[in-house]
């Protein structure tokens, strides 16, 4: 399982990387594994202002649907516009090319209930 020490991480299997006030959020290489072939995704959240845990989009693999889930909260800035055409990169290159989306953060202070590589690590054994 890959687990980039430069990310931060949700329970719920999303990361996250911050540059500045912006956060890219993706969802980990052991979720995508679990979820297996993704074949759809369903983001229809930019723009809108969402909270921590909310769910911003749905990624459907071929046996199931799980819930893409805020690590933070703030504005949907952006959707990755190239999974709409090859979602099945987020299998791929989860970490990469395969980030769902862009958020504008609006508590920055939320980073700190995240993991680390390692704790995140040690939940998914």
């Amino acid at each position: 399982m890959n687990t980039p020490n430069d990310l931060k991480y949700s329970k719920d299997h999303e990361w996250v990387k911050v540059e500045g006030n912006i956060a890219t959020v993706g969802i980990t290489d052991f979720a995508q594994s679990q979820l297996g072939d993704i074949v759809f995704l369903d983001i229809q959240s930019e723009g809108e202002e969402l909270s921590e845990g909310e769910a911003f989009g749905n990624i459907e693999a071929v046996k199931t649907v799980a819930e893409a889930l805020m690590p933070v909260s703030g504005k949907v800035i952006e959707v990755n516009p190239d999974l709409e055409s090859a979602p099945e990169t987020v299998n791929s290159d989860p970490y990469g090319a395969g980030w769902l989306v862009k958020v504008e953060m609006s508590n920055a202070d939320e980073l700190n209930s995240l993991l680390d590589a390692a704790a995140y690590a040690e939940i998914c054994k």
